[in-house]
């Protein structure tokens, strides 16, 4: 760690008091151990928690086919048979998809499509939900998968270290919200990607403010420009794309041949405001998430993002590109020199509109926070939105159409926990949503929930043997992605 960003970690954490002096106090969960100090090691053996969450995949349609854990039901021919109705009542079964191309657009995973998807446990509108959004596309899209030919690294990943196959995105919703509860325990009442929506902040804070109060190091480490740019010029670039992004946002009609607005997500750690003092104290780019990982020198916790422009998994990308970049963190950070004692979990953030067979269960609402949109939180300043901004506000209430509760979990996601203290040969079934990694951050340095659904949540510790050797001490050879990092 340099000098400069110890200065800046200092500014920090004093924003950070400046900040929790002027909001009311919360009411703050017991601690894991009670008996001892907030920010007390639990578990020793783990120094490094490294969460590296791709974009917009169902379990089934990336692991469906693994023969692994709870996947896709197979018919007397073998294949898939899960299907849909369209609008006409005709049948659309699952198929392969043919190529590692996404369609643009579609399918949806907006609030409205995804409630749509959901049909109140049913999920029977995955089919008449593209239909409605994209006139006129392939209305088949939500119902297609990818096999071990398409995805070769990520099979073997999950083949060879513990697969979690009940994970849930935290919400029946987009990226925005679902990325909110990895950080804060909460939506805080986003129902949208919308760049407006993202400007305030949860009453109890972040993960982040918790590990900087208690003076664990973290970093988000993100796409980044040129290797050889300044912290600072990428801070002026950040605040650049995220002030133009807010501006071009408004007015922008609702296009139908367009699925959902075209979010630009920088890194996981902007869904909340982040000044000056912690993007210069904790975002770094992903050259230099290469470095610490391979000399052992990665923070106590980190978020590692991809560049959401091209290597996310998003439609329409070609998803081989971002298996291509998880290939590339996953065994950097087997074959650094920290592996011994680093936990990394391979997550997704939702599933981007696409088939799961297993309905999201009931959760625990985070809070009394309702989500908010224009149709059931109407106010003077959506009514002149409405006024200034028709087609800003006319696509706001289409994407946020639907029941604004948060007591059900989202889709199942592929998860897999890789960790030389990994159990082998194992599949863990509990229920767990994206606040379980927050639970495995406070179980480890014994913090205190930041809302309900992360005090009732799980963690993957399961997945782990602290007891004994680590039986991955020696990384396992996987199979290499289909496309070679920085092969284009």
């Amino acid at each position: 760690m340099t000098d400069n960003t110890k200065i800046w970690e200092r500014i920090d954490r004093q924003k950070l008091r400046q900040r929790e002096r002027r909001r009311r106090h919360e009411a703050r969960g017991e601690r894991p151990d009670p008996a001892q100090p907030e920010g007390a090691d639990l578990m020793p053996q783990i120094k490094h928690i490294v969460v590296l969450m791709m974009e917009n995949h169902s379990f089934d349609n990336y692991l469906g086919t693994l023969g692994r854990g709870h996947g896709l039901p197979a018919g007397a021919d073998g294949s898939p048979e899960a299907e849909n109705l369209d609008s006409s009542g005709a049948t659309v079964r699952m198929r392969h998809a043919h190529s590692t191309f996404q369609a643009e657009g579609v399918p949806s995973q907006c609030w409205s499509a995804t409630h749509a998807q959901w049909a109140e446990g049913k999920l029977a509108g995955f089919v008449t939900a593209s239909e409605q959004i994209l006139p006129g596309s392939d209305k088949s899209a939500a119902m297609t998968y990818w096999t071990e030919r398409d995805l070769p690294f990520y099979h073997d990943l999950a083949k060879t270290f513990p697969l979690a196959d009940r994970w849930f995105s935290s919400c029946l919703g987009p990226t925005f919200p679902n990325r909110r509860f990895l950080i804060s325990g909460t939506a805080n009442g986003l129902m949208d990607d919308l760049p407006v929506n993202i400007l305030d902040r949860p009453p109890a804070g972040t993960m982040m403010d918790m590990l900087t109060r208690n003076r664990i190091s973290w970093v988000n480490y993100r796409p980044a420009g040129s290797p050889d740019q300044s912290e600072f010029r990428r801070y002026l670039e950040y605040r650049r794309r995220r002030h133009t992004h807010h501006l071009r946002s408004l007015g922008k009609p609702l296009q139908r041949e367009k699925a959902g607005f075209k979010r630009d997500l920088q890194f996981t750690s902007a869904i909340y405001p982040l000044g000056m003092a912690g993007y210069m104290a904790h975002v770094r780019g992903i050259d230099q998430f290469f470095v610490d990982a391979d000399a052992g020198e990665l923070p106590s916790f980190c978020i590692v993002d991809p560049d959401f422009r091209d290597y996310s998994e998003e439609n329409p990308q070609d998803i081989r590109k971002g298996e291509s970049f998880a290939a590339e963190v996953i065994n950097r950070v087997m074959h650094g020199r920290g592996w011994s004692d680093t936990v990394l979990i391979w997550l997704y953030d939702e599933h981007g509109g696409y088939y799961d067979h297993v309905p999201p269960p009931a959760a625990v609402p985070p809070d009394d926070v309702l989500g908010r949109s224009p149709s059931t939180h109407p106010s003077l300043v959506w009514t002149a939105l409405r006024a200034l901004f028709p087609g800003y506000a006319r696509h706001a209430e289409q994407l946020d159409a639907g029941q604004n509760r948060y007591d059900s979990y989202g889709f199942r996601v592929p998860a897999v926990v890789v960790s030389p203290y990994a159990r082998p040969h194992c599949v863990i079934s509990e229920v767990f949503d994206h606040t379980s990694v927050l639970k495995l951050v406070e179980e480890k340095w014994n913090l205190p929930p930041l809302t309900r659904r992360d005090a009732a949540a799980t963690s993957p510790l399961g997945a782990l043997d602290l007891s004994g050797p680590p039986a991955f001490l020696t990384p396992p050879d996987l199979a290499g992605p289909t496309l070679a990092w920085g092969s284009w």
